[in-house]
């Protein structure tokens, strides 16, 4: 065996690439301001907009005191940031091409796998770092009266099982926006699928509003495998019991869906990096 293909020195290779990222976005301020800042404003201010015209869920009836509408949106946020975090450490693909250290990491003698392992990694870790902090600032501003109070547990078992189930939403959105973005060569193309592709990804997964509104539409967001992300981390963020419905499906469930669709993306992102392309020339 290579000493190249053993697993140490490919989890080495993967961690220096993951490192880069961490470095680099912690380097751009207005990154991490954006990230963050953007989700918290929109938690506020439509939270304060909309919420005089929300109608809770049925499932919202297992719940101790009646869902207000930011409570209901306040998971859908923390996979939002999740989502501009994968978007903005993915987009350094087509950067790193177009300065040439891409093409340096391709030549390298290291199977092309590290590579998807490191952007993975990096923008994973850069997701959960963020939205974890959205997930203390959420009872902060609630407890300094900018929001009502929320219903959210502060038991740590939950709070871990939460964590950990960020990391599996953060992994499958890093994921995806490595498969988007790895055949491109502009970042004006990114930001045009980010619009269109995306951003109603999320918006149809139940993070915005319930979708029950027409059969249609439900049938969208039953399909969408962001849906169980959503889902998955509002029944570990929510104190109570809360019954299984189209729009709420079991944690089992949640967590089969996520992984699945993480393990097949991440497999598709190592196929397309192995197959020679035009831009994957040495």
């Amino acid at each position: 065996m290579n000493a190249s293909s053993q697993p140490g020195s490919m989890w080495s290779a993967a961690w220096a690439l993951a490192w880069r990222e961490l470095i680099r976005f912690f380097r751009q301020r207005t990154r991490v301001i954006g990230a963050i800042g953007q989700p918290v404003i929109f938690w506020v201010l439509f939270g304060a907009g909309l919420g005089g015209s929300f109608q809770p869920p049925k499932w919202a009836a297992g719940l101790s005191q009646p869902l207000t509408y930011q409570e209901y949106f306040f998971p859908g946020v923390a996979v939002l940031i999740v989502m501009f975090t994968a978007i903005f450490s993915t987009i350094s693909i087509i950067e790193d091409r177009r300065e040439g250290f891409l093409q340096g990491v391709l030549a390298a003698p290291v199977p092309r796998s590290v590579i998807v392992m490191g952007k993975v990694l990096g923008g994973t870790v850069l997701a959960v770092i963020q939205a974890g902090l959205f997930l203390l600032v959420g009872p902060l501003l609630s407890y300094v009266g900018l929001s009502p109070a929320l219903q959210i547990t502060l038991d740590p078992v939950p709070a871990i099982l939460a964590a950990l189930f960020l990391i599996l939403i953060a992994v499958e959105l890093t994921a995806l926006g490595f498969l988007i973005a790895w055949p491109m060569n502009s970042t004006q193309g990114f930001h045009a699928i980010m619009s269109i592709f995306l951003m109603p990804m999320w918006l149809l997964s139940g993070a915005f509003f319930p979708g029950g509104g027409s059969d249609w539409l439900s049938w969208i967001v039953r399909l969408n495998p962001l849906t169980y992300g959503v889902a998955g981390l509002r029944r570990l963020l929510y104190s109570g019991t809360l019954p299984v419905t189209d729009s709420l499906p079991s944690m089992p469930v949640c967590v089969g869906v996520t992984v699945a669709f993480s393990v097949v993306t991440c497999l598709i992102c190592v196929k397309l990096v192995s197959r020679p392309m035009t831009h994957n020339v040495t």
